[in-house]
Formats: C-alpha cells, structure tokens, sequence
C-alpha cells in the first residue's frame, strides 16, 4: 500500500475529526476506497473509538431510487411521489455517532445520471432528518484518488494521485493562521462585492461569522482537503458569471450566470447543463438563495478536476452556493438560509477581478493585498 494512505488517514483521524477513545464513528465508503477505509479502521481502532462501516455505493444507491420508484409510482414527471420520511433505524445511526467520516471515489462519477429529477428531488427531501442527524456530528468527507476520479479529472491515476495527496498532506497549522487574516476581515465586514467578467455581486455579511476552514472539526471545518474560509451571505444584489465548468449530479454545467435581487434569484441561464441547474433551484424556496460565499486558499490544488471537493477550495477563485447555510456562520441561536441542497458554482479570479469588504480591496487578481504579486 502507498504510504501515503496511511498519512492520509492519520491527518482524516486526528488533525480533521480529532477523534478520542470511546467515540462511536461511522465510516461511509464509497467502493474505490478500500485501501482508505481499511486504513481509517486501523487508525480508528489503534485510538480506542467505535467503528461502523457502511457502503456509499452510488450505483446501490441508483438501483434503490429506481426501485422505489416503481414501487411508490413516483414516474419522474409529478412532484416526486413519497419516500420513506428519515426512517428510524438509520436516524438512530446518526443520532448516536460521534463522528462520520464519508470516504469518496466511486467506480462511475455519473452513477445517478439516469434517475429522474422528481425522484432525487424526492429522495433528498425525505431524508432531511437524516442529514441533519448527521451533520450535528464532527463529520468529515474526503476522497480517495481512484482511476474514475483522474478520468473524470483529465488526468492519468499517477497525477492525479499525486495531485490528491499534493492537496491533503498540507501544513494545515500554517495555512490556518493565514486563513485567519481573511476570516478577521469578513468577521468586521459588512458588505461584501465580488467584481470580475460579467459579474458584479454585492452580498451583506454584517453580524456573520466566517469560518477558517482548515480541514478540521476544531475550525468548523469538514472537508479534507479544505483550504477556503467561508461564511453566510445574505441580501444579494446583482449578477455573477461562474466560468468554471463542473458536474452536478452527473451533468455537466458550464457559464452558469445567476441574477439576484432582494436575496433571491430572478433570472438563471448556463451555456450547457441548464436543465440540472432548474432542477437545484426548483428543490425548495430556499434553492433560490444564497447559502454560502466562499473563498479558495490551498495553493496545492493547482488545478480543475471537476470535482467540488477539490475544485472550490482552488487558490485565487471564489464560489458561490445555492441553498442551504452554515449555522457555524450564523450568530448564536439564528439559522440561515434553509434548504434540501447545498451547491457550488466557482468563478475564476485570476483575470480582471476584485474582491471588495466594505470598499477595501482585499483580493485583486486572485492575490491578497499581503501577497508579493497584488496590484495597489
């Protein structure tokens, strides 16, 4: 086995979940992380906590949504019909975990491309108690380098191995103190405007509270790789162009622009995947509003790989998303935008850009007024 994997999984367990004897842990593996997940139980088991492992298989997944659906009469074109409402035995899973570490990299990347949007609009709405059980743990996702990720990258295995570890194996202790100077800013903030091609985007930020996301739980941080601070915009005005491609639930979508005014969006088009970009947005009301502003720092990830775990954390872009927010960003006690989805859309900053806090440019070009390479 690589080395690397067991780096992997020691940075996952004590630096991200921060795991302690006696825990209890779920582990969900998708079904090209076998080395991963046989090293993350090692790690487990080696710290005294309790492992449960499940299968995060995306075709299983495909094959139990296509066979509810004939069974419930859900035919992809009504409001989705009924699936079971966060059934016990699997609410009860995550109610009494500690900690879920959900290990990514599928066989096929665009598993559920074939199921109706009614029945994964469905789908997602049911298990809104799951999700919630879930994410009130010190959860974790990060993602195994497989052979369909690189191809989904572009990439052959060994790059984009290369690429993965490049991107998690990080001196996250540095990379947070100078997140820290980026979150300082927002906290005081109240007004944030993003302005670059065919975009210019003002959002509030007053009274929020932004998060250094430095791949751990001790940050409100729950992704590894991570690399980004973020918070919870609100009240946004304006347009912005996200001339990044990327896939959403299998489908490709590319120049997606979005028109806002009064907080909620009013007009969208996208060059390609316009039908999966109406199918988020006409998840619930909240899908039409703004969850999350974030800013990408991990100058390890020095490319696209049309995966959002890697791709929205890229230095010198920022992205954006539709739907549900963070109520790490949000003052005690109040809760921000509610809904099913949470999805990001990232735009370049590396050409003629500006990144604006209250009228002081904090970013110009991708680079930070710290930074050697920014323009006064």
């Amino acid at each position: 086995m690589d080395g690397r994997v067991s780096e992997h999984a020691a940075v996952l367990v004590d630096w991200s979940a921060r795991i302690e004897a006696g825990e209890n842990v779920v582990c969900v593996a998708s079904e090209g992380t076998h080395d991963l997940a046989c090293a993350v139980a090692r790690a487990v088991g080696e710290r005294g906590a309790n492992l449960v492992t499940l299968s995060g298989s995306a075709e299983i997944e495909r094959a139990y949504l296509l066979g509810y659906s004939e069974y419930a009469g859900i035919d992809g074109e009504d409001d989705g019909g009924d699936f079971p409402e966060s059934p016990a035995h699997e609410l009860a899973l995550y109610e009494n975990a500690d900690t879920v570490l959900l290990l990514g990299g599928g066989r096929n990347t665009a598993a559920l491309a074939d199921v109706p949007s009614a029945t994964r609009q469905a789908a997602s709405r049911a298990r809104t108690g799951v999700r919630e059980a879930r994410m009130a743990t010190d959860w974790v996702s990060t993602v195994h380098p497989t052979r369909a990720l690189a191809q989904q990258a572009g990439a052959s295995y060994e790059a984009y191995e290369n690429f993965v570890y490049d991107a998690v194996l990080r001196d996250w202790e540095k990379l947070a103190e100078e997140m820290a100077r980026v979150k300082e800013i927002l906290d005081r903030g109240s007004e944030v405007r993003i302005e670059a091609e065919e975009t210019d985007l003002t959002m509030a930020i007053e009274s929020r509270q932004a998060v250094n996301s430095a791949a751990s739980v001790a940050y409100d941080s729950h992704n590894l790789p991570s690399g980004e601070v973020f918070t919870a915009p609100a009240d946004t005005e304006g347009e912005v162009l996200f001339d990044l491609p990327m896939t959403i639930r299998g489908q490709r979508v590319e120049n997606a622009r979005l028109v806002f005014e009064d907080g909620e969006m009013i007009d969208w088009d996208a060059a390609a995947g316009e039908e999966v970009l109406r199918e988020v947005i006409e998840t619930d009301a909240g899908a039409r509003r703004l969850g999350e502003l974030g800013i990408g720092m991990n100058r390890g990830i020095t490319r696209l790989t049309d995966n959002i775990l890697f791709d929205e954390k890229m230095a010198r872009t920022i992205h954006l998303a539709l739907g549900r927010a963070y109520n790490a960003c949000l003052p005690d006690g109040k809760t921000g935008n509610d809904s099913a989805v949470h999805v990001d859309l990232i735009t370049d900053m590396r050409g003629s850009s500006q990144l604006s806090v209250d009228g002081e440019v904090l970013q110009r070009n991708g680079y930070f007024e710290w930074e050697d390479e920014f323009e006064g």
